[in-house]
């Protein structure tokens, strides 16, 4: 992995620290996203289409029978968003200036999906949980988790579109960064274009009534991805740290994310 000159100018220490940091926001992004879908698998639908038994019914004010044990995935879930922007933010530090305006839509659209599905987990857990121990159930069929065509259902919709957007962004700017950046690229484009399809199939075959069926599928291409993203990500940024540090106190913005054009130094 080399680091190739570009406009700016930033110490070699910077960058290297911005490098180490992204490497191990890149490990937790992998591991909370990973033990979020174990989680979340571990937790079967009680309600909609896939509900096999003993499924819930609107208003779904029986659902406190499920309390904790339903609610306990979106934890590990908030912080994934939350280190999800982190990464995203790391990324676009340490990229080059020419590829820039890329990875600063990434980092723009992993905002909007981390503001919308962190706000939609925690509702659930400080708004939906009080509310069925206290036995304040108005109007909370809209918007519990267990509604398959409610204001959770959608909310987790729009968030991982706009996640999957966001990872495609990324697509110009690791696709010249050898092997794994390619890899990181085809990835997130697959997610894409997964993400895509699904939605156009299901709207076509199910119409207003697809229930949750999307939203499955839009959160399954997303947290794999994500997975498969951030592994890459963690092994590209562990390859440049693994080289010996130049001697030069400066030199023109190094950044992991380079091609092997122009003037290098390998990091």
């Amino acid at each position: 992995m080399s680091f190739t000159s570009d406009e700016f100018r930033f110490p070699v220490s910077n960058i290297r620290q911005d490098a180490r940091f992204g490497l191990i926001l890149s490990w937790l992004t992998a591991f909370l996203t990973l033990l979020s879908f174990a989680m979340a698998i571990m937790t079967p639908p009680l309600s909609g289409p896939f509900c096999i038994k003993d499924c819930l019914r609107y208003p779904f004010t029986d659902s406190i029978s499920r309390f904790p044990r339903d609610f306990y995935w979106m934890y590990p879930s908030i912080l994934m968003m939350l280190l999800v922007v982190a990464l995203l933010a790391v990324i676009h530090q340490t990229t080059p200036i020419a590829r820039r305006s890329w990875s600063q839509m990434a980092l723009s659209f992993g905002l909007l999906a981390s503001g919308i599905v962190v706000t939609d987990y925690f509702l659930q857990l400080s708004v939906i949980q009080p509310s069925l121990l206290n036995g304040e159930t108005d109007g909370l069929a809209l918007l519990t988790q267990y509604n398959p065509h409610g204001i959770f259902i959608a909310l987790e919709e729009v968030g991982y579109l706009l996640l999957s957007l966001s990872l495609v962004c990324l697509a110009p700017v690791f696709w010249s960064v050898g092997r794994l950046g390619r890899a990181v690229s085809w990835t997130s484009i697959a997610i894409f274009g997964l993400s895509l399809l699904s939605l156009v199939w299901i709207s076509i075959a199910y119409g207003i009534n697809r229930e949750y069926r999307f939203e499955i599928a839009v959160i399954s291409f997303a947290w794999i991805g994500l997975i498969v993203i951030s592994i890459l990500v963690a092994l590209i940024y562990q390859r440049a740290l693994s080289k010996p540090e130049p001697g030069a106190p400066v030199v023109p913005s190094p950044t992991p994310f380079s091609s092997n054009q122009g003037k290098t130094f390998h990091a």
